[in-house]
C-alpha cells in the first residue's frame, strides 16, 4: 500500500523504461527472496513491493541523497558505501585484478578483502552474511572520470553468485550496458554464457555456484 500510494501521489517516474521494468517478471516470479540493489531511487519503493515478506536491501553511494529517499520512503532498508574506485581507473583495475593473487577466482572474497581493489571489502556484515538471490546494478555513478563506476559492484556481485552455498543461481541484472565499462565487466565477470535476456539498456545474468573455485570467472 505504501508503494501504491508513493506512486499515485508522485510526478516522477521510475528511471527504467516500462520495456526494461518487464524483464523483472523474474522477481515476482522468485518473491520473496533476498534482493540486493545498488542504488537508491524513486523506483525503490517499487522494487521493495515486488518482494513482500523478502528481504530487499539497497546500497548507496551519496550520504545526501540516502537521507533524502530514506526521509519520504523510510521503511526501505538501505546502507551508504564509500567506494574506493574511479571511473578513470577502470583499465588500470582489469590490470589489477589479473596480478593481485587475492582479485583471483581461486581466492575470491569480499569481507577483509583489502588487497584486492575490485572487492567490496567495506559493507556490513548484513550484506556479507546474507546469501543473494538476485543483485540489481543500477548504481553507483559512472558517467563522469571522478565518479566510483561500476566495476567493483560487478566484480563482488560475480564473487557472490560464485560463492552461493544454497541452490539454485543468482539472478544478476545490470543496467547502462550501452557504456563501455559495463559491457567490459560484464563480459568479463558475468560472463556472456550466463546471459539470458537482454531489454534495452538492461542484460540479466542467471550465474551458477562455482563447484571448481580455480576455474576462470569467464
Amino acid at each position: 500500500m505504501e508503494a501504491i500510494r508513493h506512486y499515485a501521489t508522485s510526478q516522477v517516474v521510475p528511471q527504467q523504461s516500462l520495456g526494461e521494468v518487464t524483464v523483472f517478471d523474474v522477481l515476482k516470479a522468485i518473491a520473496p527472496c533476498n534482493f540486493l540493489v545498488f542504488g537508491l531511487g524513486h523506483d525503490s519503493l517499487m522494487w521493495a513491493a515486488l518482494n513482500p515478506r523478502g528481504r530487499t536491501l539497497f546500497l548507496e553511494e551519496d550520504p545526501k541523497w540516502y537521507q533524502a529517499v530514506l526521509k519520504d520512503a523510510p521503511a526501505l532498508e538501505a546502507e551508504t558505501v564509500a567506494y574506493r574506485t574511479q571511473l578513470s581507473e577502470a583499465d588500470e583495475l582489469l590490470q589489477h585484478y589479473r596480478t593481485e593473487p587475492l582479485c583471483s577466482p581461486a581466492n575470491s572474497f569480499l569481507r577483509g578483502n583489502s588487497k584486492c581493489r575490485l572487492a567490496l571489502n567495506m559493507l556490513s556484515d548484513k550484506v556479507y552474511d546474507t546469501e543473494w538471490d538476485l543483485i540489481m546494478i543500477d548504481a553507483p555513478r559512472g558517467y563522469f572520470p571522478e565518479a566510483p563506476g561500476r566495476m567493483a559492484a560487478i566484480y563482488s556481485a560475480a564473487v557472490m553468485a560464485r560463492n552461493r552455498k544454497g541452490s539454485g543461481v543468482t539472478h544478476v541484472f545490470l543496467h547502462d550496458v550501452d557504456r563501455k565499462v559495463e559491457k567490459t565487466y560484464a563480459e568479463m565477470f558475468l560472463c556472456k554464457r550466463n546471459l539470458v535476456k537482454a531489454e534495452g539498456r538492461l542484460w540479466h545474468f542467471e550465474i551458477p555456484p562455482v563447484t571448481n573455485p580455480n576455474t576462470d570467472f569467464c
